[in-house]
């Protein structure tokens, strides 16, 4: 077993805190949220922390039953960490931490990763002001792809290809993407360059920039930009 401290202290702030307090641990379930990776690929996603540390945090949020590794069958032979049940169950939880720490008067010097920009979308995602329900897109991020689709109010994103034939699909690498975000280039710039395609009929390709813009949209409101 880890040699994790606990608080011993039957609060259930406390005791969640004794499963997830430690340094990293948040981030690594952050990075899992949108589904399975491999040790390589998280440790790329997070390049702040060591092997070591890495592989200490997986053991022991896979102790406390919120992550659990799963090995492929060959030919594949490839180990991949995921989320268990318990471990999805922190997704509102880190949503609603990214909108709060979003407010913070200073922003870290950094990049942000593919994760982050799409936990961006999810947490910023307000179905009163969407009339998409039932629709699918399809991102392209470098070698990844990912689904977006929108059900019963919610926005979904998950680390896969869709299901069936998306309305709109965007590719392009997660530099450009990123460059957009933090408004460095503009989507029109991206699109003449060739850095990023949009394919799809014109009103899905609308809303699909949309949803992946509305986070990073200047506003008189900070707040309305959540981050996670």
């Amino acid at each position: 077993m880890s040699s994790m401290r606990s608080y011993g202290d039957p609060c259930g702030v406390a005791r969640g805190l004794d499963v997830i307090g430690e340094r990293w641990a948040l981030l690594v379930v952050r990075d899992l949220l949108l589904g399975p990776k491999r040790f390589n690929d998280l440790h790329a996603g997070l390049p702040g922390v060591s092997p070591n540390v890495l592989a200490q945090r997986l053991r022991e949020l896979a102790e406390h039953g919120v992550v659990q590794r799963r090995d492929l069958p060959p030919p594949a032979r490839v180990r991949l960490y995921e989320l268990t049940d318990r471990g999805r169950a922190l997704e509102p939880l880190l949503l609603h931490l990214g909108r709060w720490g979003s407010q913070a008067p200073t922003t870290p010097d950094g990049s942000l990763g593919i994760d982050s920009i799409l936990l961006s979308i999810k947490a910023a995602f307000d179905p009163a002001r969407t009339a998409e329900q039932g629709s699918v897109y399809e991102l392209h991020i470098d070698s990844d792809t990912y689904c977006i689709e929108i059900t019963d109010d919610s926005l979904n994103i998950s680390r896969e290809t869709a299901h069936q034939p998306p309305e709109a699909t965007l590719t392009t690498d997660l530099d450009t993407l990123r460059a957009i975000c933090e408004h460095q280039i503009t989507l029109a710039a991206a699109l003449d360059a060739g850095s990023l395609h949009l394919d799809g009929v014109e009103h899905a390709k609308q809303r699909l920039t949309g949803l992946l813009l509305a986070p990073f949209t200047p506003s008189p409101h900070p707040t309305d930009a959540p981050r996670p």
